[in-house]
């Protein structure tokens, strides 16, 4: 193992640590994943974060394969496809955090009500349809909601949260967790206006450049 897979397990560990401290996750719900190699690292199932090594992170190639006897999240499917499809994209967040999946539940998307639903890439975050966890299916149809974003739902189920790197990831996770709470401390008092597209388009613009994008130390 090289130095610098070394140090993605253990930001991976890390970040699921934060994850759980954040109350984005309970027990051993949620998984995350980085790119790596030919392939990439993910968190591994049933394993509850404050007892999970390094060493038990998965090591997957893209068409689901892995060695050794630790099994990887069943979320695999998605991970593999998102980052497989997005070469923009170097880490993925899932978690059932509170306020997404109420969101999520209703099959509601998270409109501009705020000017950092940006920060997800485009004017909304997208529910996905339901489907069952760990399947194709729900891959398929969770590809389909990330179309030009870097976020979104999936109905009855959480969300997925991805960027150019595992803190990025995680702080969007954050973000949209925040955003579905916000959307559903409004609507007591009816459907919340919205930002236009031409304020949405803006704010896009400015976030382009901002922050560090794609941090070296993540790059495979």
């Amino acid at each position: 193992m090289t130095d610098q897979e070394a140090e993605l397990r253990r930001l991976l560990v890390q970040t699921c640590l934060d994850m759980q401290a954040k109350g984005l996750s309970k027990g051993t719900s949620g998984n995350i994943s980085v790119r790596w190699g030919q392939g990439f690292l993910i968190s591994p199932t049933g394993i509850p974060y404050e007892d999970l090594r390094p060493d038990q992170v998965v090591a997957m190639r893209w068409d689901g394969g892995f060695d050794g006897p630790v099994l990887p999240s069943s979320e695999w499917r998605f991970h593999a496809d998102i980052l497989r499809t997005r070469d923009d994209l170097n880490a993925v967040v899932h978690t059932h955090s509170l306020n997404a999946t109420a969101v999520s539940t209703m099959g509601r998307d998270i409109p501009p009500i705020h000017y950092l639903i940006a920060s997800a890439g485009g004017e909304d975050i997208r529910c996905a349809p339901y489907a069952t966890f760990g399947t194709q299916a729900l891959a398929d149809l969770a590809i389909t909601a990330l179309m030009g974003r870097r976020a979104c739902l999936l109905a009855h189920h959480g969300m997925i949260a991805a960027h150019a790197s595992l803190a990025g990831a995680l702080k969007l996770a954050e973000t949209v967790e925040e955003l579905a709470a916000l959307y559903l401390k409004c609507l007591p008092m009816g459907e919340p206006p919205v930002l236009s597209a031409d304020q949405i388009a803006e704010v896009l613009a400015r976030f382009r450049n901002y922050g560090q994008q794609r941090p070296p130390t993540e790059q495979a």
